[in-house]
């Protein structure tokens, strides 16, 4: 009997008619499993896995595969974005065992969950034959596979333990992880490494900080060649705005179509915070275009952010994206379309498959003549018009709590750069106006279910679908994510409740989540047990959790000036210190805070009648040191501690600017706070 048809899951969903008997993760499948003597087959994905769902087509939906699965194995299917720490553990034992990681991941465990045997995506006939030889071996080497699955435990527990080795994140480890950086970064096509290429966009981060606090330019000149070849590149949605999850190529060209919630909200704040610091227009577009993306696709009315848009279209990958030469000019007309092709780079041979090719920017037009940017223009809004007439890729619209984190965040810095470079004389003034409404609406109404639905008797739940939360306890970057998210909404806000609930989840993270020598585990003490207790201090394809809760940390120190939250920031990232020095690549998010801390972090506060309008506030936001704060409204405002005892001076707006707790005389100038500021 397969069980999954009342999953919340959407890629669960996805296996509900298989002729698999599926469980879900439950104590129950492994009681099946002791009472029938037979390993489990752990099964890990996710709804917008491309290989998840080859796997799937080839095996999971053959009826013999199926029966012999079902006769010598209970199958245990698992979404590894609801249930991050089942995932995290199998991860680390398939790394083990194979050197190497991925999804689909396929584990296979004794009755009480030890791994004995892990790998990836299988073809059917390896796969057929590898359930042939776990079931035999079972039955006659019962030894064997019990001394492996000891084996592998081990490893867990030395890959995941705490307690090692701590160091103080200092300006000489920071300057040298920049180096390091550097080092690496691939000067042709930008970024860090070959095929395939992810955005690097915690590296883009801490680089931009990094410049911020040094002056050092080699740090701004890899975040903007970076940011401007992945937006020409086939990776970034030329029509729609949006980042596909990575490129197969080293160049940017052809994605991997899946397009996650997390990446394009850790690239909404690169682009964002390089328009700030630069006022590039190229930056602008993409940032006010990502935002859109945000809010027009992903966002669910009346609830928070979707996971992602799968990567392929009815078992076809880039189904709804490529475009040959006579497509263009059968959507536009002859000239157009060779207008089009010309300038996305769209030729006979074409970049992808079956002469198709992926759009890419040939030419940097946000400085082109006012007639050639309208052109542009013109012809995208009529080809996306065309595409939508396509079959459209599924969507994951499970809402995951750490990753509506990371999007609330980036969306309110991105409505404080909006609002600090509005101008009526823009070309696309009145576009910006009515993305940043539509993504204010949007970030609210994030916020508002997680606070609301996500949090359950004190405590975060990972994820909720269609509004209602899912029974999946939230683990350590939930938290931080969460936590962070609202200290920048209080900032944006000037409200005290989003200030309120974040020290409150800090305050649950703290009680339930710590680890010896300042670090922190990524379950709960009270979560489920399982083979090993992860506490990964890497940075992945998302903030590590130890490195989500540093920044949570960081942010609400200095907009309470409670110091010890502080203290616990520091210690956190006392153990993440070691690694950043010699893996900058996977620390970027930890590298980050660590820029925040030792600029200050500045801590702003404009006291005004006026925050919306104000000059200060405007002056405050653009030139705002690396993890400034700024917090903007009336004297003494209930719920905003950087605004109590400030008053106005002499009936003027004023600006009190702290460091590490330190605080200046107030100015009442924007010319004498852009010199504190400096």
């Amino acid at each position: 009997m397969n069980r999954l048809a009342d999953a919340t899951s959407p890629y669960l969903l996805q296996h509900a008619d298989n002729p698999v008997d599926w469980w879900q993760w439950s104590d129950d499948a492994f009681a099946e499993a002791k009472r029938r003597d037979v390993p489990v087959l752990i099964s890990v994905g996710y709804a917008a896995c491309h290989w998840c769902h080859v796997m799937a087509h080839e095996s999971f939906e053959n009826a013999q595969v199926g029966a012999l699965m079902n006769d010598n194995f209970v199958s245990i299917k698992v979404d590894r974005e609801e249930r991050p720490d089942v995932d995290a553990v199998y991860m680390t034992a398939t790394q083990a065992m194979t050197g190497q990681g991925g999804w689909p991941m396929t584990v296979f465990a004794t009755p009480d969950g030890t791994p004995f045997f892990c790998g990836t995506y299988f073809p059917r006939p390896n796969f057929v034959q590898l359930l042939q030889s776990v079931a035999t071996a079972w039955r006659e080497q019962r030894e064997a596979v019990l001394g492996q699955g000891a084996a592998v435990v081990e490893a867990i527990g030395g890959a995941q333990a705490v307690g090692g080795p701590t160091a103080p994140l200092d300006a000489p480890l920071l300057d040298a992880a920049a180096a390091r950086l550097a080092s690496e970064y691939d000067a042709t096509n930008g970024g860090f490494g070959g095929a395939p290429k992810f955005p690097p966009h915690m590296n883009l981060l801490f680089l931009l900080r990094h410049h911020q606090r040094t002056g050092e330019p080699g740090s701004l000149e890899i975040t903007r060649h970076t940011a401007e070849a992945m937006a020409r590149g086939g990776i970034y949605d030329q029509l729609a705005g949006g980042f596909a999850r990575y490129s197969v190529d080293a160049h940017w060209t052809v994605p991997h179509f899946e397009k996650m919630l997390y990446d394009n909200a850790l690239l909404l704040r690169v682009y964002t915070q390089l328009w700030r610091l630069t006022g590039d227009p190229l930056a602008r577009r993409v940032a006010r275009d990502t935002a859109r993306f945000l809010a027009d696709e992903l966002h669910r009315p009346g609830q928070g952010f979707a996971s992602a848009l799968d990567a392929d279209t009815e078992g076809v990958e880039g189904l709804t994206y490529a475009w040959t030469p006579a497509q263009l000019v059968e959507a536009l007309g002859e000239e157009d379309g060779r207008f089009a092709a010309d300038l996305f780079t769209v030729t006979d041979e074409g970049t992808f498959e079956k002469g198709a090719s992926v759009l890419k920017l040939a030419r940097d037009v946000d400085d082109a003549a006012p007639e050639v940017r309208a052109r542009w223009q013109q012809v995208v809004g009529r080809l996306l018009a065309a595409r939508d007439t396509r079959p459209q890729p599924a969507l994951d619209d499970k809402v995951v709590a750490a990753w509506n984190g990371l999007a609330i965040t980036a969306i309110a810095e991105f409505q404080q750069v909006a609002a600090v470079y509005a101008s009526p004389q823009d070309v696309d003034a009145n576009l910006m106006d009515g993305v940043t409404i539509v993504a204010d609406g949007a970030m609210r109404q994030a916020a508002e279910h997680l606070a609301t639905v996500h949090l359950v008797d004190g405590r975060l739940r990972r994820v909720s679908r269609d509004g209602k939360v899912g029974e999946p306890a939230g683990v350590l970057e939930d938290y931080g994510c969460v936590a962070e998210a609202f200290c920048a909404l209080h900032q944006l806000t000037g409200e005290g409740r989003w200030l309120t609930v974040a020290g409150e989840l800090l305050d649950t993270a703290l009680a339930h989540f710590a680890a010896p020598g300042g670090a922190f585990y990524d379950t709960a003490d009270d979560a489920e047990r399982l083979v090993a207790r992860p506490a990964d201090p890497t940075d992945n394809a998302t903030p590590s959790g130890r490195s989500a809760m540093i920044a949570g940390l960081v942010a609400y120190s200095a907009l309470t000036g409670e110091t010890r939250y502080r203290e616990a920031a520091e210690a956190a990232l006392g153990t993440v210190a070691p690694i950043v020095g010699k893996h900058p690549r996977f620390t970027g998010y930890a590298a980050m805070v660590g820029e925040a801390l030792l600029s200050g972090p500045y801590e702003i506060a404009v006291v005004t009648d006026d925050p919306a309008g104000d000059p200060l506030v405007a002056a405050a936001r653009r030139h705002a040191p690396p993890g400034a704060v700024v917090v903007a409204g009336r004297p003494d405002q209930p719920g905003v501690p950087l605004l109590a005892d400030r008053p106005l001076v002499e009936g003027r707006s004023a600006a009190y600017v702290c460091r590490g707790f330190v605080c200046q005389r107030p100015v009442t100038s924007v010319e004498d706070l852009v010199a504190e500021l400096g």
